[in-house]
């Protein structure tokens, strides 16, 4: 099976790809667009790209894609322990820039501004991308923010560790794919949960109220609810939102054909489990 990932090899992405399909083909894509595209025609069979992190929050442009993209459902959920560690060549002593995707610099913004104030910090596409640069140019005094695993794979020196401003980081991260099905993987499962976009037919005055209603009187545990701009016009919205536990009860689907009987657009994205894995 075909599996694609955000990101280049070593990177988070890869590595939870890594663990839910060690015996798959797993395929570097260079954006989150591409892994829905490549899902969405058919050339993978699933792919796996970041969805929130518990530090700078949700990644907006999954969410963007689950709207625009039709067909497209979630599997699966996995989150796992994200820790930042600051690497060189080995060959190198100096540091004159840092490389990293933005989210890891934002997310190890202290550290930084106390250790390393004057040095130039540059946004790259992705952590193993950022390490990857840093091995290809031994002649340069670059550094990366990277996890160890790209540490190990690009051989370089870890001169930091642990570098993150907040010890709870965590990332979610989901399976996306065609198929509208709840992947039961041999891992530590933690959660079960439906998620949904809402777009509602027009902004009025109790409009969310009355969406929000539909869930609260059959006692739906809501655990996620996110406003995301609908790019034709200030004050249009859809919302994503998640629901915890099973999706079995008639209550729960009969909600669905009471939000769509005043007038809300439902799209279901599925009904999957969350695992933990190990960062």
């Amino acid at each position: 099976m075909n599996i694609a990932y955000f990101g280049s090899e070593a990177s988070n992405t890869h590595i939870v790809a890594l663990q839910l399909f060690e015996n798959e083909n797993l395929i570097s894509k260079a954006t989150i667009l591409d892994c829905f595209r490549a899902v969405e025609n058919g050339e993978i069979e699933k792919a796996v790209v970041p969805l929130e992190n518990s530090i700078e929050g949700t990644v907006s442009t999954t969410l963007d894609f689950l709207y625009e993209f039709e067909g497209i459902k979630i599997e699966a959920e996995a989150v796992m322990p994200i820790t930042h560690h600051l690497m060189i060549h080995p060959d190198n002593q100096e540091i004159e820039k840092i490389y990293s995707h933005p989210q890891a610099l934002a997310q190890c913004y202290h550290f930084l501004n106390n250790q390393y104030k004057e040095v130039i910090k540059q946004e790259f596409g992705s952590t193993a991308a950022a390490a990857k640069r840093v091995a290809e140019n031994p002649e340069k005094k670059y550094a990366a923010i990277a996890n160890l695993y790209a540490a190990k794979y690009y051989n370089l020196k870890v001169l930091h560790t642990n570098i993150q401003d907040f010890e709870q980081n965590h990332t979610k991260f989901i399976v996306i794919s065609k198929k509208e099905q709840n992947l039961s993987l041999n891992k530590n499962k933690i959660a079960e949960k439906t998620s949904l976009i809402l777009t509602l037919p027009e902004d009025h005055a109790g409009g969310l109220h009355q969406v929000l209603s539909v869930f609260a009187w059959r006692k739906m545990n809501l655990t996620k609810i996110e406003s995301r701009t609908l790019k034709t016009g200030l004050g249009n919205y859809f919302f994503f939102i998640n629901i915890d536990g099973n999706w079995e009860s008639v209550l729960h689907k009969n909600a669905i054909e009471e939000l769509n009987s005043i007038g809300v657009d439902v799209k279901f994205l599925g009904h999957y489990n969350e695992y933990l894995l190990e960062g």
